[in-house]
């Protein structure tokens, strides 16, 4: 079955030495147009590979069925751009930068539930904590799907905290899907049928800070807004909350009495477009109404105005 898989086909290509997403893409696009071929067609790949590429490929699908026997054997499937249960709100909303393949474990059903994406430093304040557990808790109640990306600090307060309402939660790694283990924080509230971890690098490949900022752009692509708790003036939340507004995605950046230095992006992502996350009076718990008045707008639009498509997305590697 492996052999003969789209995704598996897509995994070889991108194992090979020299052979990035740009190339990929262009590779599948023509397989498409001609639909005689297979991917692994040697024909097909000579006129976007080099000789020496294609010679490395039997050496590449070796190690690539090494890793799907072990991906097999953990329960994991792998998703490429053309299967049917690929996330369309992901295609739709990062277009060519959407990933080439999604390597998944747990409920694939979560890609098709409304989503919220919690983003923060992994160094936040006590307050920032009690804000993303109070938020992601109340969201949870309301059935939308917590997803974020299993950092310490406000990822993980999210994720456990949508688990301990009884919720769901999405994990987009920044790593490959065979190097997650489950972490002490979250392992007494863990439940495989209310979760899905999801990882677009390649299976054994290691966490690093490319792969954490592209992370965060997955993150946004299948949320239909971002919660930004804290964020200092550089680095990886802030970059995810412009990269947020960039895409048209609604940006709620929490603001409360006294904000920390660790917080200071969050006033120049609040200049530039995102709308305070604050506390109700009446209640004392942090107000979503406009976060669901969000999502259920984004849902409104993103259906109305952007259709399916059929453009192929990338990026497993960086070129």
């Amino acid at each position: 079955m492996a052999a003969h898989s789209i995704a598996f086909d897509l995994m070889t290509l991108l194992d090979a030495p020299g052979v990035g997403p740009r190339r990929v893409r262009k590779i599948l696009e023509t397989w498409r147009n001609s639909r005689n071929a297979s991917l692994s067609d040697t024909d097909l790949l000579r006129g976007t590979l080099t000789a020496a590429q294609v010679a490395s490929l039997p050496e590449s699908r070796e190690r690539v069925m090494r890793h799907w026997e072990e991906l097999e054997k953990q329960d994991i499937h792998v998703l490429s751009v053309v299967d049917p249960g690929y996330p369309e709100r992901l295609k739709n909303a990062l277009d060519d930068d959407a990933p080439l393949l999604l390597l998944c474990r747990g409920n694939q059903d979560l890609f098709r539930t409304q989503s919220v994406g919690f983003c923060g430093s992994r160094e936040a304040t006590e307050k920032g904590l009690a804000t993303a557990r109070d938020t992601a808790d109340l969201l949870a109640r309301e059935g939308i799907n917590i997803v974020s990306g299993f950092a310490a600090g406000v990822d993980m307060n999210a994720h456990r905290a949508a688990l301990t309402s009884g919720g769901t939660t999405t994990i987009v790694l920044a790593e490959g899907i065979l190097r997650f283990r489950l972490k002490k924080e979250i392992r007494s509230d863990w439940d495989e049928h209310r979760t899905l971890v999801v990882s677009e690098f390649g299976p054994n490949l290691p966490w690093s800070v490319g792969h954490a900022m592209q992370r965060n752009r997955t993150i946004c692509g299948i949320s239909r807004a971002l919660i930004l708790i804290e964020a200092r003036a550089n680095g990886g939340s802030i970059q995810a909350g412009r990269d947020c507004l960039k895409l048209g995605l609604p940006l709620f950046a929490a603001a409360y009495e006294g904000m920390p230095e660790s917080a200071t992006g969050n006033e120049e992502l609040l200049h530039h477009g995102a709308k305070r996350l604050m506390k109700s009076r009446a209640t004392n718990r942090t107000n979503i109404r406009h976060v669901l008045e969000a999502v259920t707008s984004a849902r409104v639009t993103i259906e109305r105005i952007q259709p399916p498509r059929q453009e192929i997305p990338a990026p497993l590697f960086r070129e």
